[in-house]
């Protein structure tokens, strides 16, 4: 099975290694680039044609939800999984209902990797 090619989006450059550390550790994803806000997260995606995006929410210059947009605007069948410190209730109306996936920070790699697995399955 080919891996699904990962693009990461966080502000954080700390999240950032430790969701490519945990992707990179699953025979079925691996990360091919990162962005650190959601304007280099659309051109990034543009650019490199990712399988799958992990999205933080809060970020400089673009957030997260504009990104997701955005990116849903080049394909509207990107496979995207907010990793954020709001949780889904908070972000409720404002989620675009084609995000697949959702991991609440702090995550733990057994969490991240299960919902990856279940993106990547359905």
């Amino acid at each position: 099975m080919t891996k699904k090619k990962v693009l990461i989006v966080d502000d954080s450059s700390f999240s950032r290694a430790m969701l490519k550390k945990i992707v990179n550790s699953t025979d079925f994803c691996e990360v091919i680039g990162e962005a650190s806000n959601g304007e280099e997260a659309v051109e990034k995606f543009n650019n490199l044609k990712p399988d799958l995006v992990t999205m933080d929410i809060i970020m400089p210059v673009k957030g997260g939800i504009e990104a997701i947009k955005d990116i849903l605007q080049i394909d509207k069948k990107a496979i995207i999984i907010i990793v954020s410190t709001i949780n889904e209730e908070t972000l409720g109306q404002e989620m675009p209902k084609e995000v697949k996936g959702f991991v609440r920070k702090p995550f733990k790699s057994d969490g991240v990797i299960e919902v990856l697995q279940q993106v990547v399955k359905s």
